[in-house]
């Protein structure tokens, strides 16, 4: 059985409501392959039905699987490459030298899905890093399921072919079953944490790079402008904003600017005056950036039953 019009608009005003991602007219086949499998789960043959049932009840569970089946997103090991380029030749070395010791970087993964991309991130970190500078990255996504995931650190044999450098597989996996696992050490370098990107980001202090990629194209107008903001938010003023190949903040945010770094390129806020080197802070609480390594500082977590 298709599905009716009337089913999807109603699916896609949830998904709105709760993630504020659009799903235009002509996306109905995504409802439907992506609804497929929580149908069956309920012994439902059809979409069409499941979208029924969930209509006419009031199970919360219910509504939130639905939601999390249609913003999860497509992912792999160092997807475009180019960013991690930017970050190992630029980026991080610009930061090192505008840093006083000790050094300590942090990272926003935004968006995370299962985990790849702040993985990938922690990889190229330990690989270009001295030992005596330590880092910790923030990975978040809407969906609690994909974090679970992600934070399990295993991933099949299809997945671990998507991207991964065999010599990278080699030093930070071993094979368990028909599995690969992410060694300890490097994922202790990440915390997850749910986190939908229209509340306020879930950190205290600066970030000194944001990952956002590949997320905005999902958004309206207002929308897209609303995250930038709290982008800038919590971006050190000598930060840098990565987005997806296809996005940029040019016609929607005034407040940033355009950087070419490398092939690739990022975006940094607009300063009134040139950004001085950060140093540590040691007296004051305000905007403490964390000089261990597993001390990220978060924001109160929301009720686990909200949105």
């Amino acid at each position: 059985m298709a599905l009716t019009p009337d089913a999807f608009a109603w699916v896609a005003d949830l998904v709105r409501k709760r993630s504020a991602i659009q799903l235009p007219v002509g996306k109905e086949y995504l409802v439907e392959s992506r609804l497929l499998s929580l149908a069956k789960e309920h012994q439902l043959a059809e979409v069409q039905d499941f979208i029924a049932k969930a209509r006419a009840g009031s199970d919360e569970r219910l509504l939130r699987a639905i939601v999390e089946a249609l913003t999860t997103n497509e992912t792999s090991w160092f997807r475009d490459n180019i960013p991690f380029a930017s970050l190992r030749q630029k980026i991080v070395p610009d930061l090192l030298a505008a840093r006083s010791r000790p050094v300590h970087l942090r990272f926003w993964s935004a968006a995370c899905s299962t985990g790849q991309e702040p993985y990938s991130l922690a990889m190229a970190l330990t690989e270009a890093l001295p030992p005596q500078v330590t880092f910790e990255i923030l990975a978040t996504d809407l969906s609690q399921q994909v974090l679970d995931r992600a934070a399990s650190g295993r991933y099949s044999q299809l997945e671990v072919n998507r991207g991964l450098p065999a010599p990278l597989m080699v030093r930070y996996f071993t094979r368990s079953g028909a599995e690969w696992e992410i060694n300890q050490t490097l994922r202790s370098r990440v915390t997850f944490r749910q986190h939908n990107l229209m509340d306020p980001p879930p950190v205290v202090g600066r970030m000194d790079v944001i990952l956002l990629r590949n997320v905005l194209i999902y958004f309206d107008l207002p929308t897209k402008q609303a995250i930038l903001r709290r982008m800038a938010g919590v971006l050190a003023d000598d930060g840098t904003l990565l987005l997806g190949a296809a996005e940029t903040t040019i016609g929607l945010d005034t407040s940033w600017e355009r950087v070419q770094i490398g092939s690739g390129s990022g975006y940094r806020k607009k300063l009134a005056t040139p950004a001085k080197a950060l140093s540590t802070p040691t007296t004051s609480t305000a905007g403490r950036v964390p000089t261990q390594p597993g001390r990220l500082k978060l924001s109160p977590a929301p009720p686990r039953g909200g949105s």
